[in-house]
C-alpha cells in the first residue's frame, strides 16, 4: 500500500494544485491513500490566514471521494501555522470539523517567515529555531510534526547546515515529548526537491527517534503541485527500513493506524 500524507492543492495559499488534478495523478502513480493537509492559520498577521474556507474544502473531498471510489482513499487533514499559539482561537475554529489528521508546523519565528528570521544576525537560528518546535510539541494538540527542522530548506545556502551534535540535547527533548505525548514525526520528502539535499528530517535525527523508541511516522511529499503528488516516496520507504522503523501510519479521525514496511511497496512510474 502507497500513501502520502502532506498534499498540497489551492486551498493552500501557496499552491494552484486542483483536488480532482491531484487525486488522478495519485491514481496514476499508484497511490492507494492520500491525506490532503492545507495550511491553517488563525493569527491574522500570518500570510496562510483567510485563504482556507472549510466549507467548501471538505466539500471539495467529498466530491473527489465519490469521484475516485474504488480507486483512492482519500482523507481530510490540515497543516496547523504555529499551534502552540492561539490555542483556543484554534480550538474553537476546529472543534467540529471531521478532520482525520493534524499536522503541526513552524514556519514563522516572531510571525516572521524563516527567510526573514535568518535574516537576523548575532543569534543561533537552529537552536531558537528547534526550542520553537520544542514549544510547539509541548503544547499544541497536533498528531504529527511536520519537515521538523524545515529552517535548513532556507538555510543551507545562508549559514549552512546543522550538525545534530550540536542540537542533541533540545532535538532529544523534542523527540521525547513528542514520544510521551503520542505525537509522531513525517519523513518529508519535499527536501530532496527543494535545495536541501535530504528530506525533513535528517537520517540521524530519524535514526535517534527509532533509537529512542519512536514509532509514529507518517511519509507525506508535501507536495504543491499536481505533479510532486506522490514524489520520492519509494526512497522515504526505504529511508524508514534502513533506520529501523517496522511500520508507517495512516490516520482516521485522529486515530493511527500501522502499515507493516514489509507489505508496503512502490513501483516507480
Amino acid at each position: 500500500m502507497i500513501y502520502d500524507y502532506h498534499v498540497h492543492t489551492n486551498y493552500s495559499f501557496d499552491s494552484r494544485a486542483v483536488m480532482s488534478d491531484v487525486c488522478a495523478e495519485a491514481v496514476e502513480r499508484g497511490l492507494q491513500e492520500i491525506c490532503f493537509t492545507e495550511h491553517y492559520a488563525v493569527n491574522p498577521v500570518l500570510p496562510t490566514y483567510g485563504h482556507l474556507d472549510f466549507t467548501q474544502y471538505l466539500a471539495e473531498i467529498e466530491r473527489c471521494k465519490q469521484q475516485y471510489e474504488g480507486k483512492l482513499i482519500i482523507k481530510a487533514g490540515i497543516e496547523l501555522c504555529e499551534p502552540h499559539y492561539m490555542q483556543t482561537q484554534y480550538e474553537e475554529a476546529l472543534a467540529h470539523q471531521p478532520l482525520d489528521f493534524i499536522l503541526g508546523s513552524v514556519h514563522n519565528m516572531n510571525e516572521r517567515k524563516l527567510r526573514l528570521f535568518l535574516a537576523q544576525e548575532g543569534i543561533d537560528h537552529y537552536e531558537l529555531y528547534f526550542r520553537e518546535v520544542l514549544h510547539m510539541v509541548q503544547h499544541a494538540n497536533i498528531d504529527m510534526i511536520a519537515h521538523l527542522d524545515l529552517l535548513k530548506r532556507y538555510a543551507v545556502g545562508n549559514i549552512g547546515n546543522y550538525q545534530l551534535s550540536n542540537y542533541q540535547d533540545v532535538i532529544e527533548a523534542i523527540l521525547q515529548t513528542a514520544i510521551t505525548r503520542h505525537i509522531g514525526i513525517e519523513i518529508n520528502t519535499s527536501g530532496w526537491r527543494g535545495g536541501a539535499g535530504e528530506p525533513f528530517p535528517s537520517r540521524e535525527v530519524l535514526q535517534l527517534y527509532r533509537q529512542m523508541g519512536g514509532e509514529l511516522l507518517t511519509i507525506g511529499s508535501d507536495s504543491h503541485f499536481v505533479e510532486h503528488t506522490g514524489a520520492e516516496i519509494s526512497d522515504a520507504i526505504q529511508l524508514a527500513k534502513e533506520c529501523g522503523f517496522k511500520a508507517i501510519y495512516t490516520y482516521n479521525q485522529r486515530q493511527p493506524q500501522a502499515v507493516a514496511l514489509d507489505e508496503y511497496y512502490f513501483d516507480k512510474k
